[in-house]
């Protein structure tokens, strides 16, 4: 297992073209653990509160076009 040091200093000395399939490879898994995450607190009810509030608002009015 690499140290945070060690990651780091590997990074450093990619080519370009090898630091950016880095980079996308890393926005996509960034985003999928992001993307399960949000599933997970779906499922578990943690957002219902924020939607309740945001339905409330939208009814009320309380909301603009983007």
């Amino acid at each position: 297992m690499m140290t945070l040091e060690q990651l780091e200093a590997a990074i450093l000395t990619l080519p370009p073209d090898e630091f950016q399939k880095l980079m996308k490879w890393f926005l996509d898994f960034d985003y999928q653990r992001w993307n399960k995450q949000l599933k997970e607190d779906i499922a578990n009810g943690k957002l219902e509160e924020l939607a309740q509030e945001a339905i409330g608002d939208f009814k009320a009015g309380n909301y603009r076009q983007i």
